[in-house]
């Protein structure tokens, strides 16, 4: 599997990100590295910067050819954030959470990459996947971090997001509905109560409504309920919302 190594100039002070691909030299029966230059590390975003120009004629001077001594390396996985980096792309979600979120959008981004792949594991445990992944934020998101980021973000700027997201679904596809039941032992959350559950588990609950493109399958909007609202006033509740929002 790929791994991106780093590797600092002494001279310029420039860190350098390299693809490192891993092969079996049969003749030397040893395991050996192919290395390709993809770009330098900005110090500042932490983020491979491509360039086109070679390794010895950046920064503006000439490097003797030669070993370059390593003076910093890494291993980051990074074919399945690449994936999920081109859907972003392709349904318009990445566009979207930066129009709405500029400052976060990245961080949005990472947490969500890492609630997908590692789904049993709490987020107080993302510094340790974040230390051998490749993400859109780059950095560690310590967990009062991601309180302040989940705090930050304001009712008006999820309707848009809602709105946005919902006029790209709008204009491919039918839109789809679909309610479930989250039980929940909370005596703080006002919206648990005692209702019918689809899961036949005698616990309060809290509904949650979605709607989502009929073809692509793709959630672009949900909204919480109180558990003790049955399905059919669910359902005019989430009317009300389609016409306020512009569906």
């Amino acid at each position: 599997m790929p791994a991106i190594v780093y590797q600092t100039n002494k001279k310029t002070g420039v860190t350098y990100a390299y693809e490192s691909i891993s092969y079996w030299d049969k003749d030397k029966r040893q395991s050996r590295a192919k290395r390709k230059c993809i770009g330098r590390l900005d110090p500042q975003t932490q983020e491979v910067v491509p360039t086109r120009k070679k390794a010895q004629d950046i920064a503006g001077e000439k490097i003797k050819r030669g070993p370059v001594p390593i003076t910093r390396t890494a291993r980051s996985f990074y074919g399945a954030t690449h994936l999920f980096d081109r859907i972003g792309e392709d349904t318009g979600v990445t566009e979207d959470l930066k129009t709405c979120f500029p400052e976060s959008y990245r961080q949005i981004l990472s947490i969500a990459y890492y609630l997908i792949l590692e789904d049993r594991n709490p987020l107080s445990r993302f510094s340790r996947w974040a230390a051998i992944h490749r993400h859109p934020h780059g950095a560690v998101i310590s967990s009062p971090r991601s309180s302040e980021l989940f705090a930050s973000i304001t009712e008006e700027a999820r309707q848009r997001f809602f709105r946005l997201q919902g006029k790209r679904r709008v204009e491919r596809e039918y839109l789809a509905y679909d309610s479930t039941s989250v039980s929940s032992y909370s005596e703080c959350l006002r919206q648990v109560r005692y209702g019918n559950s689809k899961n036949h588990e005698l616990l309060e609950q809290i509904n949650l409504a979605v709607l989502f493109g009929q073809e692509s399958r793709l959630p672009f909007y949900y909204r919480k309920l109180a558990g003790n609202i049955p399905d059919v006033k669910t359902l005019r509740n989430v009317l009300a919302d389609m016409n306020t929002l512009g569906w």
